[in-house]
């Protein structure tokens, strides 16, 4: 069953509560997708929370959540290049769907969401994201989102004495009035 689109948002910081304790229980849940830890996280003040999800219209860095019956129970990140020469890059982070909740096509409607948020700015052209090898689910989802794979970085996250690589994916973003970016002629 889908959830219909206007159930997916971006997230303000009068979200910050839920949003913290979705992310923490994603942290505890999924240790092996994030880089972030619950250790880390759980003792940042509210107010980072509230900062990551106060992006305005226009900015490039914004949250996106999911809510079902008026509960969070989803949420996705974009975040931008700050340098000159790579500011036409966003980045995909924060991914995650409550267990009870999947299988109802949100992650989908996330990560489209993000696209969209990232279509709607003339900088960017280029959406990225890392997911941990062998996390079959979320690769098929990004890639039914027209993500491609174009790396792997080995031993990307250490959980404990194991390690964990990191499926590099981007994709391009489409939005109004934008043409390719051209490629540099290579070398010789």
């Amino acid at each position: 069953m889908k959830v219909p689109s206007q159930l997916v948002r971006r997230l303000t910081p009068a979200d910050a509560v839920p949003y913290r304790a979705l992310m923490l229980a994603a942290y505890a849940r999924a240790p092996e997708a994030f880089t972030s830890t619950v250790a880390e996280r759980e003792h940042l003040p509210l107010s980072w929370w509230a900062a990551r999800t106060s992006g305005e219209p226009g900015t490039v860095d914004c949250v996106v959540g999911a809510f079902v019956a008026g509960r969070l129970v989803g949420a996705a990140g974009l975040a931008g290049e700050r340098q000159a020469r790579t500011r036409h890059k966003g980045r995909l982070f924060g991914m995650f769907v409550q267990e009870d909740e999947r299988g109802r096509g949100l992650g989908d409607l996330l990560v489209r969401q993000v696209l969209h948020e990232a279509g709607r700015l003339a900088e960017i052209r280029v959406v990225q994201l890392t997911v941990s090898e062998g996390n079959a689910a979320a690769i098929r989802l990004y890639q039914r989102c027209g993500f491609e794979r174009f790396g792997l970085e080995p031993f990307a996250v250490r959980l404990g004495a194991m390690a964990i690589s990191k499926v590099h994916m981007w994709r391009e973003v489409v939005g109004a009035s934008r043409g390719r970016l051209p490629s540099a002629p290579a070398p010789g």
